[in-house]
């Protein structure tokens, strides 16, 4: 009986829709597309100097968005792993790869290695600065997931710690394009704010979608403390705090940008009324798109950024009585 346990136990692991599928689920591709913060750093380097928008530089643009996506299936899977134990406690993640029991383990942990491996080789060939700020986004899912760190378990840690990907990804776009300079450090800091005010919605949403405040400690050790006046709290905190950081860098690098301040304000308004729905979509981000009016509001903060950005508005200067930047926009108006 054993053997036979055994010779379907390796049947079911190379039959692709029964077992495969799953080791390809705990890589979530599906949350590839917060690797969109890349492009951020990208636009903000062309900004600071448009002759890096060069055709030799996109072959270098692709090879590190692959890099960067390899790294974060990486993260992926060894949270996975490290929160089976936690998941079953929950009412939808029960049903992941690894708590329902159709990933083994062993295998898991070699997909983790392997795919940490690929992603830092890949990174090596774009330069040695994108490589090491890969390596922080890798070490990053180390300490979010791992004892004696697992930042996740502690409260208010759990959610700067993950949120600081947010500026990660900005300077790994920064970097394919401009490997020997640091961006603005008000800019990466209004995005980790950011980050963090999405993050702490998300566990707003998910404590209210528990219910169960001693079942919710059990899911996730920081529900512990935490409750919805001391979510709700640090979500206003984090945003006054992005606000902050990003006035910052309006008022030293490009004034326009003052114009978009009520559109992304408009956005995270609606992000913060979408975390009080009753299972709320932001407790899975892959899921947001099914908010058409935040996908709408999403896009009209990134057009008008971006036509922002590069674009040159002396009367503005006038009006609130400010001094000109000193970075020549693409073109002006």
């Amino acid at each position: 009986m054993s053997k036979s346990r055994r010779v379907s136990d390796t049947l079911d692991f190379w039959d692709f829709p029964a077992s495969w599928r799953s080791y390809v689920a705990i890589m979530r591709v599906d949350h590839w597309f917060k690797n969109v913060f890349m492009l951020v750093g990208v636009f903000l380097a062309v900004f600071h100097n448009p002759h890096v928008l060069r055709l030799d530089n996109f072959p270098v643009l692709i090879l590190g968005i692959m890099a960067t996506c390899i790294l974060a299936s990486s993260n992926y899977v060894l949270n996975e792993i490290q929160d089976a134990e936690y998941d079953r406690f929950h009412p939808k993640k029960k049903f992941r790869p690894i708590p329902s029991g159709s990933v083994q383990i062993h295998i898991a942990y070699a997909e983790w290695v392997i795919l940490a491996i690929l992603g830092l080789v890949l990174a090596a060939f774009v330069n040695r600065w994108f490589l090491y700020t890969g390596a922080a986004l890798f070490f990053m899912g180390l300490v979010y997931n791992v004892r004696p760190f697992r930042l996740k378990d502690l409260p208010y840690l759990d959610v700067l710690s993950e949120s600081v990907n947010n500026p990660i990804r900005l300077l790994l776009g920064w970097f394919i394009m401009i490997p020997d300079q640091l961006p603005s450090l008000s800019l990466l800091l209004a995005f980790w704010f950011l980050g963090a005010f999405f993050m702490a919605t998300k566990r707003f949403a998910e404590y209210r979608t528990i219910n169960d405040p001693k079942l919710a400690e059990h899911y996730r050790k920081s529900f512990g403390y935490y409750s919805e006046p001391r979510l709700l709290s640090s979500m206003v905190f984090y945003l006054s705090l992005f606000a902050l950081c990003f006035g910052v860098f309006v008022m030293k690098y490009h004034f326009e940008l003052i114009l978009s301040a009520p559109f992304i304000l408009g956005f995270t308004s609606y992000y913060f009324h979408i975390g009080f729905k009753e299972d709320s979509t932001v407790q899975a981000p892959e899921h947001l798109y099914k908010e058409k009016w935040l996908v709408f509001g999403g896009m009209v903060c990134v057009v008008t950024v971006f036509f922002l950005l590069f674009t040159d508005i002396p009367q503005l200067y006038e009006w609130f009585n400010v001094l000109s930047n000193q970075v020549s926009p693409l073109w002006k108006f």
